[in-house]
């Protein structure tokens, strides 16, 4: 049987759809598990990247650190938390942190950063202070490519929470790990369709979102080239 057998074969059994243990539950746990440290990611990386991009200072060296930041392996730092701080919520809580900051961090500043010299000298001008001149003109200008930023940040997430089953707590990985410890392909091959249904789903909320909250005019910024 392929992939996509074993998991469809799992998936429309009304049996996984019922109970504590069940699909429904373990979709919320997941969400829970990537809403939280995507939320604390937003609240760090939004305003650093707004402060970085309105000053440039520290520029070079904050989006070298933030992209070579991209390279800790999420799991060797959940095994590392383990180890040293034992389960506890950081311990899950911190490796999706760390793997949503750079996105937020670099997509912020590159949009705050790219704003039109003139329109900064205007804003200037009208007497708007430091903080009026991000708040209400560089950010919502740079809102396409935060918004590419949370994305990509949500889509990492979303994708890597299973490591929450790893120190046996739920969310979809649960499948995933309960399924290899026992030998049983419906469940891996399931549980891992799931998640990429939710990536999928992720996806489609963001270009929903894009076309709520960005002017027409300002969209085809946050568009890959």
């Amino acid at each position: 049987m392929s992939f996509f057998s074993y998991a469809w074969d799992w998936v429309t059994q009304s049996a996984n759809w019922h109970g504590p243990g069940s699909i429904p539950p373990q979709i919320l746990a997941h969400l829970g598990y990537s809403g939280l440290p995507l939320l604390i990611a937003a609240v760090i990386g939004i305003p650093a990247g707004a402060v970085i991009g309105h000053t440039g200072r520290f520029s070079v060296v904050v989006v070298n650190t933030a992209n070579a930041w991209r390279a800790i392996p999420t799991l060797g730092l959940l095994v590392l938390l383990v180890v040293t701080l034992g389960f506890s919520p950081l311990t899950w809580l911190l490796p999706l942190v760390v793997l949503a900051i750079p996105p937020i961090l670099v997509n912020t500043y590159e949009g705050v950063a790219g704003v039109d010299p003139g329109i900064r000298d205007a804003a200037k001008g009208a007497g708007m202070t430091p903080w009026q001149q991000v708040t209400r003109v560089e950010v919502p200008i740079a809102l396409p490519l935060i918004l590419v930023g949370l994305r990509t940040a949500a889509i990492f997430v979303v994708a890597t929470a299973t490591i929450a089953a790893y120190i046996g707590l739920g969310g979809l990985g649960r499948f995933i790990v309960d399924g290899l410890d026992q030998y049983q392909f419906g469940p891996v091959a399931g549980g891992a369709l799931l998640v990429i249904m939710l990536a999928v789903l992720v996806l489609a909320f963001f270009a929903l979102l894009s076309r709520l909250v960005v002017p027409v005019a300002l969209r085809k910024q946050g568009r890959p080239e």
